[in-house]
């Protein structure tokens, strides 16, 4: 995974205190992460790590643009992204398992931390469930003539109920009634 060493943080030459980190994401991100909801982006990562002596706060703003495929009309549209969190990462001797989320166990032998995997899980929560150009907050509206297409193909449609009607087996079962 060579285009997500950069986002390898040594933290063991650090002074105790803040610390600012910058990273760009760009599509060759998305790209090394198999099954990606996201297959496009440009966004920006700003990470401050607060180094303590028996800890690490990560705090995280990412922001830019998303391209997502629209549910409705089938068309890629980009989607604006502003995501603030915060992960902390405490030592211990032996790897124990943290049942905090927020909370990550390092061994002390560890020198540096990988942040690829938090940030590319952040922007993967944070893509909608139902992705729709127009709900998007940009102003964009779907593709009128994919919709036009997808409704009369669709099952149940107008066309499908007249031919229907116009069926004479129809009429006879009704006459039944």
């Amino acid at each position: 995974m060579k285009p997500l060493k950069q986002f390898s943080i040594p933290f063991t030459g650090l002074k105790i205190g803040k610390h600012q980190f910058d990273f760009e994401i760009d599509n060759s991100f998305f790209d090394a992460f198999e099954y990606s909801l996201v297959k496009k982006g440009n966004l920006k990562a700003e990470v401050e790590l607060d180094k303590q002596e028996t800890m690490l706060i990560l705090h995280f703003r990412i922001s830019g643009t998303i391209v997502l495929d629209c549910d409705k009309c089938l068309a890629e549209f980009g989607a604006p992204i502003n995501i603030q969190e915060r992960q902390i990462v405490k030592f211990a001797e032996d790897e124990l398992e943290s049942d905090d989320l927020e909370i990550i166990v390092l061994s002390k032998k560890e020198s540096e931390i990988d942040i690829s995997e938090l940030i590319y899980e952040f922007i993967t929560v944070s893509v909608p469930y139902i992705k729709i150009c127009e709900e998007n907050g940009t102003g964009v509206k779907c593709d009128q003539e994919m919709i036009a297409r997808l409704e009369s193909l669709a099952v149940g449609s107008k066309q499908e109920e007249e031919e229907q009607n116009d069926d004479p087996r129809w009429a006879a079962l009704k006459k039944l009634k």
